[in-house]
């Protein structure tokens, strides 16, 4: 009986060894990133069931690497995905974003609440002293605080804010964005989320400002304002929506306006992210990648400008990351171990993501008429 199962693992060993060619990754071998294997059950797991299987057995403790991190780099760089075939799980969320809006107003406000509304102690020991969640501006940036506070700089350069106008923020997080544009460039924000954690946390951080933080959808906006602003919302809109979102900002901007977009985006057009990401982390989310985004801006904005620091999302994740190491004992009597490796997996693998350039960050500036003379680039 032991040779039978000695073979059957041998054999799905040979066949995850097989797709890891020219990888640089080995099963228990010596580099920091290497998969130390724990048990014998992980080939057969990952092969039936794919980046799900993969994931749930890091979280089950099967399996363990030094650098997470730099595991999901060389195997984003291998293009391993492309040679694997899809198993049912995944053809039928395919389906299933295919035949239907994931992202509906009535299913929205659950999706968001799944990953933003776990803690706000999670989130305040793993972001900056902003609660930024999103990537920072490293250029010329030394800490995390830093890289928070230029990015929003950059934002406010970009769109050239005057005191006094009237800005939209859409899925404004902890409203760290506001109260720096408020501060800084004396203008009064509109804020708009989803997740109650952070509607609650964020009127008490933008007290005394000029700022109006709303629990509402985007969809429920009617109102015109003098800059919009989206950061890091744009991933939850989903494909099916991303039109009537470009209409709604277009209504919402004056005239002479311009609507700055910050997301995260893919290299080719999909309609469902990673299996295990949506089952976990980020369920409904998606990356758009440029083809969609311009699709759905054609004929309501012009894109002024396309700005891709993408790069920087692997130090910020990176800093995530040892936040949220660091803090852990701290806020470890609220979630389990668990937990603690389904994070640390979530964080880590995107790092690697980020750092293969398999993912993307984009600012995108769009105008409804165009800038007369032409926009100037901000960096």
């Amino acid at each position: 009986m032991s040779n039978s199962i000695d073979n059957k693992y041998n054999k799905f060993r040979l066949k995850l060894e097989k797709l890891l060619e020219g990888s640089n990754i080995t099963f228990n071998g010596d580099n920091p990133w290497d998969i130390r294997v724990y048990n014998a059950d992980l080939y057969e797991r990952v092969l039936t069931q794919g980046s799900v299987g993969m994931g749930e057995a890091y979280m089950d403790g099967w399996w363990d690497s030094g650098q997470l991190d730099e595991l999901f780099c060389k195997i984003c760089l291998a293009q391993i995905k492309k040679k694997v075939s899809l198993n049912p799980h995944v053809i039928k969320k395919s389906l299933l974003a295919y035949f239907s809006n994931q992202q509906s107003k009535h299913l929205t406000s659950d999706i968001i609440k799944h990953h933003y509304d776990i803690g706000n102690d999670l989130y305040s020991a793993m972001l900056d002293k902003s609660l930024a969640y999103s990537c920072g501006y490293w250029r010329k940036a030394n800490t995390l605080d830093q890289a928070q506070q230029h990015k929003f700089d950059l934002i406010c350069r970009k769109l050239n804010l005057q005191p006094g106008q009237k800005i939209l923020d859409m899925g404004c997080g902890w409203g760290g964005f506001m109260k720096y544009a408020a501060e800084h460039y004396r203008v009064s924000c509109v804020g708009i989320t989803l997740s109650e954690e952070q509607y609650a946390l964020s009127q008490s951080l933008c007290a005394n400002l000029p700022v109006e933080i709303r629990l509402t959808d985007y969809r429920n906006l009617n109102e015109t304002f003098d800059h919009i602003v989206s950061i890091g919302m744009f991933e939850h809109v989903g494909y099916k929506n991303y039109a009537h979102y470009m209409k709604v900002a277009r209504k919402c901007l004056n005239d002479d306006g311009l609507f700055l977009l910050h997301t995260i985006g893919g290299n080719r057009s999909v309609i469902t992210v990673d299996p295990w990401m949506e089952k976990y982390i980020f369920p409904g989310g998606m990356l758009p990648s440029i083809k969609q985004i311009a699709k759905a801006t054609e004929d309501k904005f012009i894109v002024e400008d396309l700005h891709n620091f993408g790069a920087d999302y692997d130090k910020t994740l990176m800093c995530w990351f040892d936040n949220f190491d660091a803090g852990w004992s701290g806020i470890a009597a609220n979630y389990d171990e668990r937990f603690y490796r389904m994070w640390k997996y979530y964080l880590l693998s995107c790092a690697g993501a980020f750092r293969s350039r398999e993912n993307q960050l984009w600012q995108i500036v769009l105008s409804k008429n165009g800038v007369p003379g032409g926009y100037v680039s901000v960096r």
